[in-house]
């Protein structure tokens, strides 16, 4: 059943707080509207997606506008489609939700990828989404990669009885676990399934999934698993997904010079919006998951060495040999990975 038609109510902040001036002439063009799909209801991870939409309208006193649609336009899984066929100019997605029309982008999904924190992650995505391959990938569904949602790290909740206090434990049981995480967690003996977001909580809620895993905190704060969970995984930590914001290449090309640097100007405002919504959302859910009396688990630096040891560079290898008879140059795309991310750590 398609989610009530919703739209992102942005109230738009002073001139000064999206980074201009409140005298400062208006950006001029014509009117120009965009629709932008997204999913579930505005969150940490639409933070900068909204935040980018405020500030372009702002800026050309509501000629440039984007409607964000918050699933008004279509499932998680459609909006690529969508963009494809002009439908709507662009859209926030998620590769693992349809891994199999661009193979190449899943390499950000894979698990345990070091990114210490978001600033390391916004640079290799970043240097990512400027890869040839990429651009080709992405550029079949007439879509380019604009701009990343820096997911953190996912955590666990569920309501499996009793929890798993040891990875020996998640033998057997039945996870929300997309991408890369998926692949890890199939390591440990969990069964691993692929569904929308927006599905979680009835899935949990009916024991039809033991635990889901989702970008701690502020998912499971958005979609309320806590409410019927039981248990927290604090520190396992198994990696991240890429969910970025594409956009239409016909849209774009059509859009005023002007526009478009201002969207290029606004992304990097949003980038500092978005970590800094991540941080609020930390302070907020986990003390709501407290309140709930949510058993918090924790791992011994122990196990998580030898879950990393288990789900990590196998699945790595075995992604590079899969996408590597597709025609994926994955190897070439892991190293960029790895070599950006190291290139970008803090120095200690």
């Amino acid at each position: 059943m398609r989610v009530p038609a919703l739209m992102a109510a942005l109230i738009i902040a002073p001139a000064f707080a999206l980074g201009g001036s409140a005298h400062a002439q208006p950006v001029d063009g014509p009117k120009v509207t965009w629709k932008v799909g997204a999913w579930g209801k505005p969150r940490a991870a639409s933070k900068g997606l909204d935040m980018l939409a405020a500030y372009v309208k702002e800026q050309t006193g509501g000629k440039f506008t984007i409607n964000v649609g918050y699933g008004s336009y279509g499932e998680p899984k459609e909006l690529l489609d969508l963009v494809s066929v002009g439908a709507i100019e662009a859209t926030n997605m998620c590769s693992s939700y349809h891994p199999e029309k661009h193979p190449g982008y899943t390499a950000l999904d894979l698990p345990f990828l070091p990114f210490p924190n978001a600033d390391v992650q916004e640079k290799v995505h970043e240097k990512f989404h400027q890869h040839p391959y990429v651009r080709q990938e992405l550029a079949k569904w007439k879509a380019f990669p604009f701009m990343s949602t820096l997911l953190p790290q996912y955590e666990f909740i569920g309501r499996s009885s009793p929890p798993p206090k040891k990875l020996a434990d998640w033998k057997g049981l039945r996870v929300r676990a997309i991408g890369g995480i998926g692949s890890a967690m199939a390591k440990l003996g969990a069964v691993p399934t692929s569904v929308d977001a927006t599905e979680v909580y009835n899935l949990i809620e009916r024991g039809t999934v033991d635990a889901a895993s989702f970008p701690s905190t502020y998912a499971h704060g958005s979609y309320r698993t806590y409410e019927v969970g039981k248990w927290f995984t604090a520190n396992l930590s198994p990696g991240t997904q890429s969910c970025p914001v594409v956009i239409g290449i016909e849209a774009w090309n059509k859009l005023p010079k002007q526009y478009q640097e201002l969207l290029e100007k606004g992304k990097q405002i949003a980038y500092v919006e978005q970590k800094k919504a991540y941080g609020e959302a930390d302070e907020k859910y986990l003390e709501e998951f407290r309140k709930k009396k949510l058993e918090f688990i924790t791992y011994s630096k122990e196990e998580l060495a030898e879950f990393q040891k288990v789900g990590g560079k196998p699945v790595w290898d075995e992604w590079v040999a899969e996408k590597t008879k597709q025609g994926v140059p994955a190897e070439e795309l892991l190293n960029l990975i790895l070599d950006t991310a190291k290139a970008a750590a803090p120095k200690s």
